[in-house]
């Protein structure tokens, strides 16, 4: 369980440094300084090489540049758990994928249903989507009150929330796609495997592809940000070296080094065992769960604060609650409160009624009402799919008010919920019963090394 809790920890504190983020940008979008705010992120910022140039506003290069990186986290998760995680066979995903379809199905449902009609109706998407870091949080105040087994499901059900996510962005929210665009992007994909085919393992030198397959994207029309997911998926998800490999390249290493350490005077002969170590160890595990250790905190505590300063700093007085925006606000905000626990509940009942899927062990009907309403915690995603949804500033400036008004009602709805609906401590699993069986044990996140062969140079 070490490395979920890692990652929970992480999760939990970034939602602390989201909420603090998102509170600056209010107040600051609301003070005296309201226009340094805003001129903030219209700085324009860019580069020439000779008669090219490329110059966006500061806005831009944050949530169609930084967002890349965040976006290409969440596809070393999808990839790693459909490979070896909760989503890696039928029985462990149908929990989790039918609460998650739940969970926008319902959201867009009653939003639809309150706004049936153009330019409101574009907004459908926003209260789909569930914002991992802040519902981690709301769990994590809850204690011990909150087994993990029903964290484990928060996060299966998180990835699906944004497989989604990522459908509805490049399906619905694209403008028309350049079939140029898609080539440059198909190029780049091409170039990522014919790098892998011949084993490079520097992960710099994927850098050139990935530029090319975001500018292909921008380029199409498709989000750029659906780029960040395509290199996710692409990442390799087994070790170059594995455990076996890792014991057997690192003893050769150690070994080389024991007979060079007595040579006093040629200590430069040292450099070549060490490389070889560090080579072992670097190669022990898969570039999935390498890059993603390594980019998780960057993306917790960097990008995803940036992007709320940038964009939560709704300014009230410019709020107009005219005509078609009160049925927006409250089509959000009903979607992500009500229509979030509803839909994952409802579903999840539905799942293990029809016996297409089973509750996991200590898991009751109370503790799916707890998990629907902490999912109704959009923020991020929602506030992401609000800049696409809305092109009249009016409505957009409604869309994110109510995505913040929403957002935390649940998390006080989840809190409250928590405290009335769960013991004071999770139960633990009787002794007794021995370890779960390997199908059994949580499996999300896993970092353990794997007996794979090595692969070819």
């Amino acid at each position: 369980m070490r490395p979920i809790e890692r990652f929970l920890q992480i999760e939990a504190s970034a939602g602390i440094v989201l909420l603090a983020c998102a509170l600056l940008a209010l107040g600051w979008a609301n003070s005296p300084w309201s226009a340094g705010y805003h001129a903030l992120w219209h700085l324009p910022i860019g580069f020439r090489v000779g008669p090219v140039a490329f110059e966006r506003d500061l806005h831009f290069w944050i949530n169609d540049g930084l967002m890349v990186v965040f976006f290409f986290v969440v596809g070393l998760e999808i990839r790693r758990e459909l490979h070896a995680g909760e989503l890696s066979t039928p029985r462990r995903a149908a929990l989790p994928v039918i609460a998650a379809l739940g969970g926008m199905l319902a959201p867009a449902l009653i939003y639809l249903a309150l706004n049936p009609a153009p330019p409101g109706r574009q907004g459908w998407g926003v209260p789909t989507a569930t914002d991992i870091a802040f519902a981690v949080g709301v769990l994590a105040l809850l204690g011990r009150r909150v087994p993990a087994a029903l964290r484990v499901l928060l996060l299966a059900l998180a990835i699906i929330d944004d497989i989604g996510a990522i459908l509805i962005i490049a399906i619905f929210y694209s403008s028309g796609v350049a079939a140029s665009g898609l080539m440059i992007a198909g190029a780049g994909v091409l170039a990522v495997l014919v790098l892998q085919r011949f084993a490079v393992r520097k992960p710099l030198a994927y850098l050139a592809p990935a530029l090319l397959i975001w500018g292909g994207m921008l380029r199409s029309g498709v989000h750029p940000t659906i780029g960040g997911v395509v290199i996710g998926m692409l990442t390799p998800v087994r070790p170059w070296f594995g455990r076996k490999g890792f014991l057997h390249a690192a003893g050769e290493a150690l070994a080389d080094f024991r007979d060079r350490a007595g040579n006093h005077e040629a200590a430069h002969q040292l450099v070549s065992p060490l490389e070889k170590l560090n080579q072992a160890r670097r190669e022990a595990v898969s570039p999935v769960v390498r890059l993603e250790t390594s980019l998780h905190p960057w993306v917790a505590y960097l990008i995803m604060p940036l992007f709320a300063l940038a964009n939560a700093g709704v300014t009230f007085d410019q709020v107009d609650f005219g005509e078609g925006a009160v049925p927006v606000a409250v089509g959000i905000g009903l979607g992500l409160v009500a229509g979030k626990p509803l839909g994952i509940v409802l579903a999840s009942l539905l799942a293990v009624r029809l016996r297409i899927a089973a509750l996991p062990g200590g898991i009751a009907l109370k503790h799916l009402v707890v998990l629907g309403a902490v999912s109704g915690i959009g923020f991020t995603m929602s506030l992401f799919v609000a800049q696409l949804a809305f092109q009249s500033p009016g409505l957009l400036g409604v869309g994110k008010l109510a995505v913040l008004v929403g957002s935390g009602l649940s998390a006080v709805l989840g809190l409250a919920l928590g405290w009335l609906l769960l013991p004071g401590s999770a139960p633990v699993a009787a002794q007794a019963a021995g370890p779960p069986e390997a199908e059994d044990r949580p499996r999300l996140y896993s970092t353990e090394l794997r007996d794979e062969q090595p692969l070819p140079r």
